[in-house]
């Protein structure tokens, strides 16, 4: 491990000592680190934390930018207390800019696709279970990623069929009750696992090749590969993405209520309580998340302004 490895373990150590949750800076500054021992860099100069927060392999311009920007800026006000040559990105360099993405709505048959190309294409018997699962759970529960990734075998209830998500965002514990179906697939996946690693190095759930938890950065990336071997979302206006599998859950489950003539508003925050969500507001985007559930939402409305006026 080199300096700066060490340094970044130390200080992810501390900021968590101190509370903090750091969920995007635990995934996104390793590959910070990597990026200055491949320049050779000692440490963080304004220059390298600029290259490597625009940096994209495949050219295109993503909102990552800002991200990184802002946990390579915390990384560096640690290391400037350490080595005086630091230099700390000033505020303002990449700004971060709020703006809407309409996320990518898989359909079935897409979810089947994705799923069936982790089992053919992945050649790790292990891995290619692994992420088929991985994939449905997220589909059928709207998870985030990092919640699923978090698992331990313990949070499973496998008697009463709920997994326990435990401190995710917004350091929020909760519990997520799962169809039968996908308890069935849990089940399934858990056997083959112990069959194919019997002896993990940690409690995760999910395993990978090295018998430790799997990591966010490489999830995302096979992920990317499955879905463009797959030619799921090509031509479409918003790239496919992992977290859009979250999107497309809460969306089909608004869908759901409002074909079967469900009270909706009623039903929002026990759905923004299943998601995590901090309050039902954040649930509430998804309402204009798809054009068919805004139509719906629009002539529920409709009908009710009608019902008032006679």
């Amino acid at each position: 491990m080199s300096a700066l490895g060490q340094a970044l373990v130390d200080y992810l150590q501390l900021r968590r000592s101190l509370g903090h949750e750091l969920a995007e800076a635990r995934w996104l500054l390793p590959g910070f680190v990597a990026y200055l021992d491949a320049q050779d860099s000692r440490t963080v100069t304004v220059e390298a934390a600029l290259a490597w927060a625009q940096h994209s392999p495949t050219g295109t311009v993503t909102t990552v930018g800002p991200r990184r920007m802002t946990a390579a800026r915390g990384f560096a006000r640690y290391l400037a207390g350490i080595d005086a040559s630091t230099e700390v990105p000033p505020l303002g360099l990449m700004p971060r800019r709020q703006r809407w993405r309409r996320p990518f709505l898989y359909s079935p048959a897409d979810i089947d696709a994705v799923r069936g190309q982790a089992r053919c294409s992945i050649v790790s018997p292990l891995r290619a279970t692994t992420y088929d699962t991985l994939i449905g759970l997220l589909a059928a529960s709207g998870l985030r990623i990092g919640e699923a990734i978090k698992l331990d075998r313990s949070d499973v209830d496998w008697a009463d069929g709920v997994l326990l998500i435990r401190e995710s965002k917004f350091g929020k514990s909760r519990l997520v009750p799962l169809h039968a179906s996908s308890m069935q697939a849990l089940t399934r996946y858990a056997r083959r696992r112990d069959e194919l690693q019997p002896r993990p190095q940690e409690p995760s759930f999910f395993v990978s090749l090295t018998r430790k938890r799997l990591s966010y950065p490489v999830v995302s990336q096979t992920f990317r590969q499955l879905i463009d071997t797959a030619g799921i979302g090509a031509g479409a206006p918003s790239a496919p993405r992992l977290h859009d599998l979250r999107h497309t859950f809460a969306v089909r489950t608004l869908l759901g209520w409002y074909r079967t003539g469900a009270d909706v508003q009623a039903k929002i925050p026990s759905l923004s309580t299943y998601l995590g969500h901090r309050e039902p507001a954040s649930t509430y985007w998804y309402l204009s998340a798809a054009p068919e559930l805004l139509a719906l939402a629009a002539a529920r409305q409709d009908t009710a302004w009608s019902a008032a006026r006679s």
